[in-house]
Order: structure tokens, then sequence, then C-alpha cells
């Protein structure tokens, strides 16, 4: 079997590169979160009157805010931003530990090296 050599520095020139997809991912998932409750707040202004002109009561209103088509399809969007987020931060994660594999594996030769002395 052969030993695949690992390069801190492709790890590293990794992170970088993925840096600014992953903050972005972060920045949409935060916006994702906080647009939630405005089409919350707009469903449920929507939704305050009857068609009898009579206003509903706020627990009416938020239900049908959550059962209604825009913020069901909101949270279909959170999912990807949050799922697109994550792939990228394991992917940071795994890289880390590219270098810290490289690192053990170094202290390891040199360990070698010096008893062979």
């Amino acid at each position: 079997m052969s030993e695949k050599m690992i390069d801190p520095n492709d790890a590293v020139d990794f992170m970088i590169a993925q840096s600014a997809k992953y903050a972005e991912a972060e920045a949409n998932k935060v916006y994702m979160e906080e647009l939630r409750k405005t089409i919350k707040a707009e469903e449920m202004k929507n939704a305050e009157i009857f068609g009898n002109g009579e206003y509903k009561t706020a627990a009416m209103q938020e239900r049908e805010a959550y059962a209604s088509d825009r913020y069901k399809a909101h949270l279909e969007a959170l999912k990807q931003a949050v799922q697109e987020r994550e792939r990228l931060r394991w992917l940071l994660i795994a890289a880390q530990e590219r270098i810290a594999v490289w690192r053990s594996m170094e202290a390891s030769n040199r360990h070698v090296e010096k008893a062979t002395l």
C-alpha cells in the first residue's frame, strides 16, 4: 500500500481559497435566519383580517404565516444555506486535520531519525 504524501501547504492553500466561500455561506445562513422573521411578520400582517373585516388573533395570524407557501419556501432555502455552510465548515476542518496529521508524521520522522543516529 502506498502512503499518500500530505502537503500542509496544499491544505493551507485550500483553507485560504475556501475562506471567502465559507464566510459567504455563514452570512447567507444568518441572513436567512433573520429574513425568516420578516417573512413571518409580513405573512401575519397579510392574515390579520377575516373576510368580514374582523381581526384575527395573533395566534391565528401566526398559524397562517407558518403555513404559508412563502414561509415554507423560505425554510427550504434556509435548509440549503445551512447545508452549504456545514459542507464548507467540514472541508475546512478536514484541511486542518491534514495539517495536524502532517505535524504528527514529521514529529515521528524526527524521532526515528534521532533513534537511528
